[in-house]
């Protein structure tokens, strides 16, 4: 099992986990009781239950960099282009926009 923790502007806002199952993801009980929670993404509203899937969530996917940035990552890490999570953890902890995401 890997998990992550997913930041929203610098604070963090849910746990994402990979298991034999597939992934999940946890919005973060004290960040949804904060004054003014944002969901990390339409697509991931803000809930209090997990949720599933059998492929890493289409949003977590779209950070991962694409062309020679993906080559890169991938001949200096020698991650499996099919590691979508490894991928995800080794190249967003300093991503563009609000949301970053850091191995646990």
């Amino acid at each position: 099992m890997k998990q992550a923790n997913v930041f929203f502007r610098n604070e963090l806002a849910g746990v994402l986990t990979e298991n034999e199952n597939g992934y999940s993801f946890r919005y973060d009980e004290k960040y949804l009781s904060g004054e003014n929670p944002l969901s990390v993404s339409l697509t991931l509203p803000l809930q209090n239950e997990p949720y599933e899937s059998k492929i890493l969530f289409p949003f977590f996917d779209g950070l991962i960099p694409e062309g020679w940035l993906l080559d890169i990552a991938q001949k200096n890490w020698k991650i499996d282009l099919r590691d979508r999570f490894s991928l995800l953890l080794t190249c967003c902890k300093d991503c563009i926009g609000a949301v970053s995401i850091s191995p646990i």
